[in-house]
């Protein structure tokens, strides 16, 4: 998740660039850089870290010019580093990408054979090789850009600038965002709406498999094979705050529904879905020798690495235990080099995990790492690691970082089941089958938003709430009570459904709600002995259910159904709901939604 601005107008370029991007840093703030054309050459500037090293770096060495492009990095394919910022260029052609190429190895090993030179360890870096290669032929700018492309499998939106047509920028989209704004003498591509709204409100936004061609008089937008689009623009009337959020009231709900996204990006490039085959690069943990594997986390990763313990036992046949970091670091482990400490960890900053993983390191264990930000300290602390792709996440109650860690979870899992024997092919190509149609049913799970507004409505002035699950949706009941407890500030408690008569019954009554997570599994006929337990003491019922339930349905107040799904992966689709319901129900608490009171996003100290 990157942000891109390309320019060209009247107005300065660096201007209208470095403004963009400041628009867009909430996708990505790793490193930036922008490449302006002027007299037919390409200028670069790039920086690590945040844009304001960019701005200085640009204010050290002024450049100036109409056209122009530029990028704001959430690295993926290696590390922050000046190299690895974008834009990339190589033979006159400068490009910036959003997106993840998947094939880049094998493009990059046979441009490598074919004579090129690679300066970064990016998968983006490819295409301004693709590009340039197609120049060499002989194709116009436009015809090496639709060329290139072809060769590509995976994400993008780019913008491309080239000293062999300087008057030229060319955009391509594919599964990732990209906007072009039409001005008055002037336009502006981006990833996303606020970059565009100082220019302009006028707007198209362009769809997968289109091509768009900027020069000083028009801009065209047309399909890869050249047929114009014909759309007319859309006038955007959306605030620059509004805008920043992409319509959406919170940047939490907006974060909900990007997950089926971010969980595509989890295991893109990852699967191969026609043999149910994991790659994970330069993976150097010897398994043969694990005898046992503990998972640490603080808070939402804890509850993640509670579902991991049940995926790396059965498809692993390891023992696992789950700590918290806080308690782990503390209890004198029992870890030696048979040993597999994973740690899970959003930002790779978490004070907690952070000093378990060096202490157990120091005793001789091997160490892994779940994290969404590349190079941070538990990245680096870490023998491997496994990057989730959820993009930057500005909402501290976690949400699409939580699920992509389950992601994430399951891919090692099935990975360490291969890998060892324990999982036959057959079995691991329908896991890896069912990863692929997840996204699209946590779409149709959106779709209910509305219908969970109306129940968080029935609920939201009550003071307590009660989480009920079993097996793998037993930790999603702890991150549904944590959810609601983090954002509307009422007290929640998630529970194993087993041990309601051992204590937590007692609290039942009409003032009460208990959330029932029912799907049709093995343990749903305990999960029905539960809600009617429940029932019989005045409790009111949310279930959430699978469609076409029957059973369950009968006794709840209110139901949420979700689509049937793999038992491993349920719990990422009941995770969803239970994000939109207690963020309803926040919102009509009025509470702040987004930076909820005495809690920070990365915890970095004890």
């Amino acid at each position: 998740m990157c942000g891109i601005v390309a320019y060209m107008g009247q107005k300065d370029a660096v201007e209208v660039l470095l403004d963009g991007l400041k628009k867009l840093e909430y996708r990505g703030y790793d490193s930036s850089g922008i490449a302006i054309v002027k007299d037919g050459k390409i200028e670069l500037r790039r920086s690590v870290g945040k844009l304001h090293k960019l701005t200085a770096e640009v204010e050290k060495k002024p450049l100036d010019g109409h056209i122009g492009i530029g990028h704001t990095r959430w690295a993926t394919h290696g590390r922050p580093s000046e190299q690895n910022a974008h834009p990339h260029i190589e033979g006159g052609v400068a490009v910036v990408h959003n997106g993840i190429i998947e094939n880049y190895l094998s493009l990059r090993e046979e441009l490598q054979k074919e004579g090129s030179k690679f300066k970064s360890e990016t998968d983006t870096e490819i295409l301004s090789h693709l590009i340039c290669r197609e120049i060499k032929r002989g194709r116009t700018l436009v015809e090496a850009v639709r060329e290139a492309v072809k060769y590509v499998k995976g994400t993008y939106a780019l913008a491309v600038v080239s000293e062999h047509e300087p008057d030229k920028i060319v955009g391509a989209r594919m599964e990732c965002p990209m906007i072009l704004g039409i001005g008055k003498h002037e336009f502006i591509l981006s990833s996303d709406i606020p970059a565009i709204l100082n220019i302009t409100r006028q707007a198209v936004f362009l769809n997968d498999g289109e091509m768009v061609v900027i020069t000083k008089d028009d801009a065209e937008v047309t399909t890869f094979d050249g047929k114009a689009s014909g759309r007319e623009p859309t006038t955007v009337n959306w605030s620059p705050i509004m805008a920043e959020k992409g319509g959406y009231r919170h940047f939490m709900l907006k974060e909900i529904f990007e997950q089926p996204r971010a969980i595509t990006d989890t295991f893109r490039g990852i699967v191969i879905e026609e043999s149910g085959d994991i790659f994970l690069n330069k993976f150097n943990i010897p398994l043969k020798d694990i005898k046992r594997i503990y998972i640490t986390g603080c808070g939402t990763s804890w509850h993640a690495g509670l579902v991991g313990k049940f995926l790396f036992e059965e498809f692993f046949g390891v023992p696992t235990e789950v700590d918290l970091a806080s308690e782990f670091r503390y209890r004198n482990p029992l870890v030696d080099k048979n040993t597999l400490v994973l740690s899970i960890s959003q930002s790779g900053e978490t004070a907690d995990t952070l000093a378990a993983v060096k202490e157990v390191k120091r005793r001789g264990a091997w160490t892994l790492s779940v994290c969404n930000v590349m190079e941070s300290s538990l990245t680096r602390e870490a023998h491997w690691s496994f990057m989730t792709h959820a993009g930057p996440e500005i909402g501290v109650a976690s949400t699409k970082a939580f699920t992509t860690q389950l992601t994430a979870l399951y891919l090692i899992a099935i990975y360490f089941g291969r890998v060892s024997g324990r999982l036959d092919p057959e079995t691991g190509l329908s896991l890896i089958q069912e990863l692929v149609r997840l996204p699209k049913k946590i779409e149709h799970l959106l779709d209910q938003a509305a219908h969970i507004e109306n129940i968080a409505r029935k609920y939201f002035h009550l003071r307590d709430f009660i989480y009920l699950g079993r097996g793998l949706n037993f930790p999603i009941a702890l991150e549904g009570a944590l959810k609601l407890k983090e954002i509307s500030y009422i007290h929640a408690e998630g529970y194993a459904a087993g041990e309601m008569k051992h204590g937590p019954i007692a609290l039942i009554d009409e003032n009460m709600p208990v959330v029932t997570i029912a799907p049709r599994d093995l343990s749903y006929p305990k999960m029905l002995g539960n809600i009617e337990e429940v029932k019989a003491r005045g409790g009111r019922i949310i279930a959430l259910v699978n469609e076409g339930d029957v059973e369950a349905s009968q006794n709840a107040d209110d139901i949420i159904t979700v689509p049937e799904a793999s038992v491993h992966l349920t719990p990422i689709l009941m995770s969803v709901p239970l994000q939109l319901l207690a963020y309803h129900v926040a919102v009509l608490k009025g509470t702040d939604v987004d930076q909820p009171r005495n809690l920070a996003k990365s915890v970095t100290v004890e």
